[in-house]
């Protein structure tokens, strides 16, 4: 043992501890699920020539410390900056030290004990500088099995906060509504609660609170006596996950908005999210679906034909059960194909889907609001926060926030919505969509294609789908032209020095700073 040994073990260890508080970020906005450390991990050290250069000098130094352990320094100076963009508090999404994430903090360390130790069985420090330039490396796997060791415990601590919440319900008993789809689930469930609150008590669950944990929190801090009305967004990773939620939480009315990609990368197939998502189904007593989506409309046959009573919610078809139609003057709603009237709305100001609106009306319908009084509320649909939603910049430009979330089916309408906005310079700010799965690439590209043909300027945001974006923008004929920046603010900054009265932007999307 030497001098050197000593401090590069101390150095080295240090550093990985810093490491991992890195990861630990990452773990903490993918909801801590399994596996998905790794797989952020494999995207920033491939990210860019650099990191991966980083990334290989600090494998080779960490090998190389078996024959001369303050080579380990190397590796420890690796993993305390790299990959580089990635901080360590974050600048959009910062750490914030919660009960769970002490928790899996706490079952990493005694993983990097564990690996230490067992290096240190060698009888020196050179095993212990190795070993711990080797978990300085492969932080993110052993956060990984730090977070499949904890899920469970995790799961069984919240069990008293199901248990306190399903007391509550028993006490209450409000009608439930649960919300679920690809995408489209928390509008809807604000449509639904505008609609349904002027006549009955209505809680939504707020924010995006749309698991185990959120929705009995919902119950226990926000449901009150005299609630009428429970709309619970439901979400999920995988199939099972709803079903659960269900056991709990049984819905009387369900709505499935959509299916599609959204979450592709962990459903891996539509088909698996279909029947993930239709999980809702089999505790509620009627279900209501968006009979626009083909699987969707695939699924009413199926479930009717079960025995399960389907209202068809639709934005384009009026001979659907419930439907919300775009007229020149508004929104017309039918009923069975009847016509209730028209409700007086702006182009700027309908909502989009239409299906949306749809669902929410064959709720409100369902809990037995008048149809003249479904059709009054519609005049004043909320715009939920980021969701298309429509401004005047101080430099007298029109702004399209369409930041929340981002699919194919969106994506879409909000270029339809530019379209119609800009006269003079249109610009399409965006980091493309993720979770994807295999069709990432092509759905970027796809939309890149279509915002070239129809901006003047696309600007691309971070490195995740640029590769994707600027090609498919160089798909398009007489394309617009391609800017890029690592960060939001680089864009906002260049937009406000570029745009003016006339002109119009859509940012579409927008990734936290966990992703590179």
């Amino acid at each position: 043992m030497t001098a050197g040994d000593v401090v590069a073990f101390f150095l080295v260890t240090g550093a990985a501890t810093a490491g991992t508080i890195r990861w630990l970020r990452v773990a903490q906005r993918e909801h801590y699920l399994p596996g998905s450390v790794s797989r952020f991990a494999a995207r920033w050290w491939l990210s860019t020539p650099l990191n991966r250069a980083c990334f290989v000098a600090g494998a080779a130094a960490a090998l190389a410390a078996l024959a001369f352990p303050p080579v380990g320094l190397v590796t420890g100076a690796v993993v305390a900056v790299a990959p580089l963009g990635l901080s360590l508090r974050g600048r959009t999404s910062r750490l914030r030290w919660t009960r769970r994430l002490a928790t899996v903090a706490a079952a990493t360390a005694f993983v990097e004990a564990a690996v230490v130790a067992a290096g240190a069985l060698s009888g020196s420090w050179t095993g212990a500088v190795v070993a711990a330039a080797l978990f300085a490396v492969a932080s993110p796997v052993a956060l990984d099995a730090a977070l499949g060791v904890t899920a469970p415990v995790e799961r069984i601590a919240g069990g008293r906060y199901v248990t306190s919440a399903v007391a509550k319900l028993g006490r209450i008993r409000p009608t439930i509504v649960a919300v679920t789809g690809s995408y489209g689930k928390t509008t809807t469930k604000g449509y639904i609660a505008h609609l349904v609150g002027a006549y009955k008590s209505t809680l939504p669950s707020p924010h995006s609170y749309n698991n185990r944990a959120g929705l009995a929190r919902t119950v226990n801090d926000h449901l009150g006596v005299g609630t009428e009305v429970l709309v619970a967004e439901m979400g999920a990773y995988g199939p099972g996950e709803i079903a659960a939620l269900c056991e709990w939480l049984p819905p009387e009315i369900a709505v499935i908005t959509a299916i599609g990609p959204a979450h592709l990368e962990r459903f891996k197939t539509l088909e698996r999210t279909l029947s993930a998502k239709a999980e809702i189904a089999e505790r509620a007593r009627v279900v209501v679906l968006n009979v626009d989506d083909a699987r969707l409309r695939s699924l009413a046959g199926s479930l009717r034909a079960g025995g399960k009573r389907i209202i068809a919610a639709s934005g384009t078809d009026r001979d659907a059960d419930v439907a919300v139609i775009a007229v020149p003057e508004g929104l017309e709603l039918l009923v069975s194909g009847r016509r209730v009237g028209t409700a007086a709305l702006g182009p700027a100001d309908r909502p989009a889907p239409l299906s949306n609106a749809a669902s929410a009306a064959a709720v409100a319908l369902e809990l037995g609001l008048p149809a003249e009084a479904v059709l009054a509320r519609l005049s004043c649909l909320p715009s939920p926060p980021n969701r298309l939603q429509r401004y005047a910049a101080e430099g007298g430009y029109i702004i399209l926030d369409d930041t929340f979330n981002s699919n194919p089916v969106g994506a879409r309408l909000a270029l339809a919505r530019l379209s119609a906005e800009a006269a003079g310079r249109r610009v399409v700010v965006t980091p493309g969509m993720v979770e994807l799965g295999g069709s990432q690439f092509d759905e970027n590209a796809a939309f890149a294609e279509a915002a070239s043909a129809l901006a003047t300027d696309l600007v691309v945001v971070a490195r995740t789908n640029r590769e994707a974006l600027v090609a498919g923008a160089g798909r398009a004929t007489g394309g617009a032209a391609v800017i890029t920046f690592s960060r939001l603010d680089e864009a906002v900054k260049w937009v406000r020095g570029h745009l003016a009265a006339g002109d119009a932007v859509l940012y579409e999307n927008d990734l936290p700073d966990h992703f590179p």
